[in-house]
């Protein structure tokens, strides 16, 4: 159980990280993300990526919302 802790908190933070250097919202993010089809609220936003377990779809869906050109493994 505390590999997938680790990688929870790791996702978690980069999520974060990227919304910070994009400059980017939980409200924001759950905007764009209903822009693209996908209907979130700041609330839904907030508790997934505070929680560090969100799909995979969501963290995809939000790279391409927030603008993040790459993720890189050795960046989480």
């Amino acid at each position: 159980m505390e590999a997938k802790d680790d990688w929870s908190g790791r996702a978690k933070r980069f999520m974060k990280a990227e919304l910070k250097r994009h400059d980017v919202t939980y409200d924001e993010l759950a905007r764009r993300l209903s822009a693209m089809g996908i209907e979130e609220t700041e609330g839904s936003v907030t508790v997934k990526i505070n929680r560090g377990a969100f799909p995979t779809w969501f963290f995809l869906a939000s790279m391409k919302a927030i603008g993040c050109p790459a993720v890189r493994m050795e960046d989480l």
